[in-house]
């Protein structure tokens, strides 16, 4: 069946962004939160969003009002029922996404696809926890959302190739390019990247060099647009920590250990950018 409907659970900076994309591509979608202040807060975020590609001259006026207008926003997870394709933007933490996926598998119609926006946690796993582990799959978003093209599709032990097929195509109409890979912890982005984020902490941790300095290092020796300790604080250093410890825990390798400042300062609440302090001040 071709997919008209779409769901969105959490409307976050992820979930939003995903909204975002569906709605600008032509697609009704039903936005979930518990709360109705974040859904009026990611539809404020999604209509600034939308402004700024109007002024870009990426898409008119018009196109704008039609997104905003096909996005229905809920506090319960009724109206999810009728969707014919889901996306989990919840907190990375299995224990949430797996109780989610519980529910969603009550709710959701026959052959509807349930899918995760998880950036490390195991597919299988959470298919499991389901009675359709064929129509799981990771559909993992890069941030932000409507500028990133990439999308990691992750196919979880039983995910069917149908069910592959169908968001791999999904991912071309909303102009982002499909990328397949096997589920494991992190994947194939964070699997690289997070280790290169968690030594960096380390390098100012034992007093190699600054924060400035070992982003300085990197954009101008590596040529990275942006340092390594100022992406942790864009991502988040509680999604870092989770994610570390992910994949501390699924492969057993001690060189995932979370290093011990990253635990100290999401402690003591220095999350980043969205707390207005991590490596920096913001």
């Amino acid at each position: 069946m071709p997919v008209q409907l779409v769901g969105v659970v959490g409307a976050g900076t992820m979930g939003n962004g995903i909204a975002h994309v569906f709605a600008r591509s032509g697609y009704q979608v039903v936005l979930c939160d518990v709360e109705q202040r974040i859904l009026d807060r990611a539809l404020a975020t999604i209509s600034a969003n939308l402004d700024r590609e109007v002024a870009k001259g990426k898409i008119t006026a018009e196109d704008k009002t039609a997104a905003v207008a096909r996005i229905n926003t809920s506090v319960t997870r009724g109206p999810l029922s009728g969707c014919d394709f889901i996306v989990e933007a919840a907190s990375e933490k299995f224990e949430i996404k797996s109780q989610l996926f519980r529910e969603l598998d009550q709710i959701g119609k026959p052959g509807v696809i349930l899918s995760s926006n998880t950036s490390s946690i195991s597919i299988t796993k959470l298919a499991a926890v389901t009675k359709r582990p064929e129509d799981v799959i990771g559909m993992h978003f890069f941030n932000p959302v409507p500028m990133m093209k990439l999308v990691e599709v992750v196919r979880g032990l039983a995910t069917s190739d149908a069910t592959f097929e169908t968001v791999r195509d999904l991912s071309v109409k909303l102009g982002k390019t499909p990328v397949e890979v096997n589920d494991a912890p992190g994947f194939v982005s964070n699997r690289v990247l997070m280790p290169l984020l968690n030594e960096a902490i380390f390098a100012v941790m034992e007093g190699v060099a600054t924060p400035e300095a070992v982003d300085e290092v990197f954009k101008l020796g590596m040529a990275h647009p942006m340092g390594p300790l100022a992406l942790a604080d864009f991502i988040g250093l509680d999604v870092c920590l989770d994610i570390m410890r992910v994949l501390h825990s699924g492969l057993g390798d001690p060189k995932y250990r979370p290093c011990p400042l990253l635990i100290k300062m999401v402690d003591a609440g220095r999350l980043g950018k969205k707390s207005g302090q991590g490596f920096y001040k913001y």
